[in-house]
């Protein structure tokens, strides 16, 4: 009773849906791909950008 077995997760899943509409949930998620995906790049640059600046230095004198 504690639980949720998976029909009870399909019946809620189903509930969402016929309350947003699949257009909205559509939405929702693309903005939240998008948030991760942006999340991502932004940890990716200042990794890029710390190992970038020392290669630059070195290349220099």
């Amino acid at each position: 009773m504690g639980s949720f077995s998976l029909f009870h997760w399909l019946i809620v899943l189903v509930v969402v849906m016929l309350v947003f509409g699949t257009k909205k949930l559509r939405n929702v998620g693309e903005d939240l791909g998008g948030a991760v995906r942006g999340f991502k790049q932004g940890l990716r640059g200042d990794a890029d950008g710390d190992a970038a600046k020392p290669a630059d230095g070195a290349q220099k004198p």
